[in-house]
């Protein structure tokens, strides 16, 4: 490796040059590197072999990958250690079995089949039930965590066509019920508006051969209303602009506006979304790849239920006016459509809309009664119908895949749970209060399952064990669901079952019996529009209005006979419950999802968990936009600092024995490649050799334990430089190896163009070649010759015989285009008089060259014969190495390769001077003695005189190792110029560096796909005898639209970080170690002056940057101290704080 060269200033005058510093590094002895060098070389293949997976390997990482090895438990190095990786795109954090996932709101790069490959096998199916839990609040990610989950085992498990046709399902199946159950919201363009568990079956073999899938509380309310900036489900939108034109006349489909139950919300678009696209890649009309026929789906079917879909839509369309206090539909043309997509008469339609009929006991007798609805009950009832049809279609399809997916054998599964997060919205209803209470549970089953997972591994393994305060938001679930003393559910079900017809008032009937009964709890308080309560992740406020009436979650029998005079069956199973016959009490839907909730807590608590908690970071959705405040709060209610407390109670850092010997066995010799013995011996010869504290680890029975953090980091610190140093042992061998090939070629090149031509040097047959034998990176004096596009191929030092055969030094520089001869001058007029310059002798175009002629003995003459002008005679000891750099220019520039001629007696045109004529000279080569070369001038005749040279047919051979004392001689004066190179010329002594060679090797670029070209045909149903299609109104529901902008909204302080609530302040409470204030709160006294130094001080005339470490960097004028001074020239000294060495010669003392 080169010294560098002398520092540049930055001020006009030259400073000195330091002196040059002596460093004293400790170096292996010779026999011992060389046996540990050939240890690692005879182990690279095993090492390569059992590297495993690149997670194992010690590439750095931003912040620390794994929490638990954090040197501080504090929510703020929680918050900018995930805000570090997050700005990094390192999305991915732990706390050790708990993954922490950071929404980047953007596609990142390591979800490709590369990385599906790295991990295929790291981890295999046992015959333990597992499942991947998702939590977070809404938009936090937990959706596409589970589809990549779902993707990733679908692709690396094997199996036949059964198995494939199950790996299909599973993952057509997410974006079918993602169109169905999905919608915009104002914190997440792609929320889960209802929570679902897949359950994957395996076969003993690891194949997915079944599966099941649980749904959750489809928030149907979302289907005839949406708060403002907000969407209905996608299927809408996707099905008004995905289906063909003609399909869409038959639908009676148009734009969104058109509709009621679209146009309440003001949004109709989502960012980065294409619904007609969806439409197209999920639903029926990629006939060989649509989720639907995947699934089975007859097409019959799936056109019966985009006709259900667009059904919906019309409802919402049919408005109702007041007819002595009565309802009465306001244009019967919007019932055409729903009758007709539905296949029921129009009238019974009306009819059903507008009245009700009811059972009556008067006398003993019961008999039916006819109610005629007023305009709000009708209303009531249309939208029931809708909500109706569309849960009803979103539960068929949950049926179709388990149906397509069934297996009745008992298998080990994996399921992952996709659910809806905790929310807040401007206005809060019955839905947000269900799908928080969920939360709340998932959140309980977290504490219970990690503490006792932590506990069993402790009391497994012999380690002792410290409890750890947390707090347990059970009291909160209790507040919510408990039977005894009654919960918030309880008092909703009884004020459910004492409604009967009467709606008027049970909402303020519901808070009024809360507020007696739970009104007392701390989690709970009463407000102006409902009440709040206290949940694990913030306050929120429910508004009752409406609590109790979709509490009830009642579907009138009117409507299900409604369904059922359908002359579609399809529709008519929808609807398979029969009229009459069921007497008992109608289960609320409060009931049902609190048992749903508490079943799929039975379900995970008999599974070994894997828990992903996600982070949103965020509510503007854009990458890379951190908002600390609530990332805080997050990192709070979801207990991670509590987490990693648990994690760390014993020891921060447990690992298997094997897996532990396999990451640092290469610590100690006796452990690499192979330890020979017990593992566990192995783990503990490995930990005695680098000298950790006892008190720092312990094994247990299975796995080794370390307790601190930076007990583990030393480890990993030996562990890089270990490979670090071998990777340097690696790389060096491997570049040489790859250089030798390089010059192989390019000697080959050189050998091709003088084979059976001219005789060759001994010494230069197979010399590398360097390119650049003048150091032209530190002459930028030579450089300012050649222009910026060109490129420098070829630079050296040689020889320039003139008209009288006077030898001259040039410098030669060959680069894409042109040739230099560069030489110096002294200046002889002007205030520069005498000084010597550099100046262009002679630049020749490559294009103007016509030939280059040389003889065909060992001599280095060569003679540059240009077009219609004089020829140059140069002498250079690298002639091969410019004679085939020259011939690859020639043929990148020209097409064509340079012709040279051979001969023993050579003419050349030769410059005019004065009034002497040009004329032409001549070279004569004879036979003579000696590898040198003996010049004889005879006026215009130069006779050569040189001993024979290798044969013309000599071709480079392997390389010589063992030289003679007069080869070694003999080679190093070839290599170094010989007599021509000698001394500094009027350069002085130049550096010679070794450039790195150009790459002319293409890199094939991948054409682009063609775009694709999918049919959209779509057959026209036959199925439908209910008439021809209806013509649709021209005027909708438009004059009904909100007009606000596409998801503007006027008040977004809902969106601002919750409040924590009486949650919060237990947390805060539990906190270990608060210690009261020092000095009893009093103000500290003022801070005594510090003393100063009593060191000499200097100021700096020149400005200097530091070479090391260990060095100072100053600017000129500078005032520091000097702390102590050496002969040597480099003196130490102390600048702002930091002490260091400077040189000097670059200061004066004060």
């Amino acid at each position: 490796m080169t010294q560098p060269g002398p520092i540049l200033p930055r001020i006009e005058r030259k400073p000195p040059i330091p002196a040059q510093r002596t460093i004293a590094v400790e170096r292996p002895k010779p026999t011992e590197q060389k046996q540990q060098q050939q240890r690692v070389v005879s182990n690279i293949f095993y090492f390569t072999r059992n590297a495993a997976y690149h997670w194992q390997s010690h590439k750095k990482q931003t912040g620390v990958e794994d929490m638990v090895l954090l040197t501080k438990i504090q929510e703020s190095a929680i918050v900018e250690n995930l805000r570090k990786r997050f700005m990094d795109d390192w999305i991915y954090t732990y706390i050790g079995p708990v993954l922490i996932s950071v929404n980047p709101f953007k596609q990142m790069p390591y979800f490709t089949d590369k990385e599906i490959e790295i991990y295929q096998g790291a981890n295999s199916v046992t015959s333990n039930n597992t499942n991947d839990m998702s939590s977070g609040e809404s938009g936090a990610g937990k959706t596409v965590a589970a589809k990549y989950i779902m993707s990733y085992i679908a692709k690396v498990s094997g199996g036949g066509a059964k198995v494939q046709h199950v790996k299909d399902i599973i993952i057509q199946s997410n974006p079918l019920l993602e169109a169905f159950g999905n919608a915009k919201t104002v914190r997440n363009n792609n929320s889960s508006r209802f929570g679902k568990y897949v359950e994957i079956q395996f076969s003993p073999g690891g194949e997915p051969d079944g599966g099941k899938i649980s749904n959750f509380l489809l928030e149907k309310s979302r289907v005839v209303s949406q708060n403002p900036g907000e969407r209905s489900f996608h299927i809408f939108y996707q099905l008004i602009n995905g289906v063909p034109g003609d399909q869409k006349e038959q639908l009676g489909l148009t734009n969104p506006e058109y509709y009621y139950y679209l146009n309440q919300s003001g949004a109709y678009t989502v960012d980065d979304m294409d619904d007609a696209k969806e439409f197209r890649d999920t639903m029926a009309y990629k006939r060989t790849m649509g989720a639907m026929n995947v699934i089975g789906i007859p097409e019959d079917d799936q056109d019966n239920v985009l006709s259900c879909v667009a059904g919906v839509l019309h409802l919402g369309n049919i408005m109702f006016v007041e007819n002595g206090n009565y309802a009465a539909v306001e244009n019967d043309e919007f019932l055409d459509f729903p009758a007709f997509l539905f296949q029921i008469e129009k009238s019974i339609l009306e009819n059903k809309l507008i009245s009700r009929k009811m059972d009556s006991k008067w006398g003993g007798k019961q008999e039916s009664i006819k109610v005629t609805l007023n305009v709000e009950q009708a209303a009531y009832t249309r939208d029931a119908l809708a909500k109706a049809v569309h849960t009803r279609i979103f539960d068929y399809l949950v049926e179709s895949i388990n149906s397509a997916m069934a297996n009745d054998k008992k298998r080990v599964n994996i399921g992952v749970l996709d659910i809806y997060g905790f929310e807040i919205f401007q206005k809060n209803g019955f839905e947000q209060f269900c799908i928080n209470f969920v939360n709340e549970k998932l959140q309980q089953i977290f504490i219970e399952l990690t503490l006792k997972a932590e506990q069993e591994e402790y009391v497994q393994e012999g380690i002792k064990w410290k409890a750890i305060e947390y707090f347990n938001n059970k009291v909160v679930c209790d507040l919510i669901e408990s039977k005894k003393p009654v919960g918030v559910m309880c008092i909703l079900d009884d004020i459910c079952a004492t409604m009967h017809a009467v709606v008027e008032g049970a909402d303020e009937k519901l808070l009024g019996k809360l507020a007696l009964s739970v009104g007392s709890n701390e989690y709970y308080q009463s407000s102006s529009v409902g009440f709040t309560i206290h949940h694990y992740a913030g306050k929120v406020t429910y508004d009752v209005n409406g609590f109790c009436e979709r509490n009830r979650d009642v579907l009138f029998p009117d409507l299900i006979e409604l369904m059922q005079s359908s002359q579609n069956p399809f529709i008519v199973q929808l609807f398979p419950e029969q009229v009459g016959n069921n007497k008992s009490r109608p289960t609320t839907a409060s009931t049902k999802i609190k048992a749903q909730a508490n079943k799929l807590v039975s379900r995970l608590m008999q599974c070994t968990p894997h828990y992903i908690r996600c982070i949103k970071p965020n509510e503007t959705k854009r990458p890379h936009d951190w908002e600390e405040k609530r990332v805080v709060h997050q990192v709070e209610y979801l207990g991670l600092k509590e987490n990693i407390r648990v994690r760390r109670a014993g020891f921060a850092y447990r690992r298997e024995f094997d897996k532990f010997l396999r990451r640092y066995a290469i610590l100690t010799p006796e452990t690499w490649p192979k330890w020979r013995g017990d593992v566990k011996g192995g783990v503990k010869h490995l930990m005695n050799s680098v000298n950790m504290e006892p008190d720092q680890w312990q094994l247990g029975k299975s796995k080794v334990f370390i307790k601190n953090p930076e007990s583990l980091f030393l480890l990993e610190e030996q562990r890089e430089r270990k490979f670090d140093s071998y990777a340097r042992l690696i790389q060096k061998a491997f570049r040489k190896f790859n250089a030798n090939k390089h010059f192989d070629r390019l000697k080959k090149q050189a050998s091709d163009i003088l084979f059976n031509k001219k005789e060759r040097r001994r010494f230069s047959l197979n010399r590398n070649f360097a390119g650049d034998y003048i150091g032209l990176d530190n002459q930028p004096n030579l450089r300012v010759f050649v222009p910026k596009r060109e490129r420098v191929e070829f630079a050296d030092k040689v020889k320039k015989y003139d008209r009288r055969f006077k030898v001259t030094k040039r410098d030669l520089l060959l680069t894409n285009k042109c040739i230099y001869l560069i030489g110096r001058e002294q200046v002889k007029k002007g205030p520069e008089k005498g000084v010597i310059k550099d100046v262009c002798k002679r630049k020749i175009s490559i294009d103007m060259l016509e030939s280059v002629s040389l003889s065909s003995m060992q001599d280095d003459f060569f003679v540059l014969n240009v077009v219609n002008d004089y020829a140059t005679l140069l002498e250079s000891t690298f002639k091969t190495e410019f004679l085939t750099v020259l011939n690859k220019k020639s043929k990148d520039l020209l097409g064509r390769e340079i012709r040279i001629n051979f001969g023993d007696s050579i003419d050349f045109a030769v410059k005019k001077e004065g009034w002497g004529g040009g004329g032409s000279r001549s070279i004569h080569f004879s036979i003579g003695r000696g590898d040198e070369a003996v010049l004889k001038p005879s006026g215009k005749t130069l006779r050569v005189e040189i001993g024979p040279g290798l044969p013309r047919n000599t071709r480079p051979g392997p390389r010589q190792t063992q030289l003679t004392a007069h080869e070694r001689q003999m080679a190093g004066g070839r290599q170094g110029g010989g007599h021509a190179r000698q001394g500094g010329g009027h350069h002085g002594q130049r550096m010679q560096h070794q450039p790195s060679m150009p790459s002319y090797a293409s890199v094939p670029r991948r054409s682009a796909p063609g775009a694709p070209n999918p049919s959209n045909s779509r057959r026209s149903s036959n199925r439908r005898n209910s008439g021809s299609t209806p013509s649709l109104p021209r005027t909708g529901a438009q004059n009904l639209a909100r007009q606000i902008g596409n998801g503007s909204l006027a008040n977004q302080d809902f969106l601002q970080t919750p409040s924590s609530g009486q949650t919060g302040r237990m947390r805060q409470s539990l906190r270990p170690g608060k210690r009261p204030p020092p000095a009893s709160g009093q103000p500290r006294p003022a801070r005594a002056p510090k003393p100063q130094p009593n060191y000499p001080k200097c100021k700096a005339l020149y400005a200097y940057d530091a070479q090391d470490t260990d060095e100072l960097t100053f600017n000129t004028g500078d005032v520091f101290y000097i702390l102590k001074e050496d002969d040597s020239g480099w003196w130490r000294g102390k600048l702002k704080g930091r002490e260091g060495l400077f040189p000097s010669n670059y200061i004066e003392k004060i």
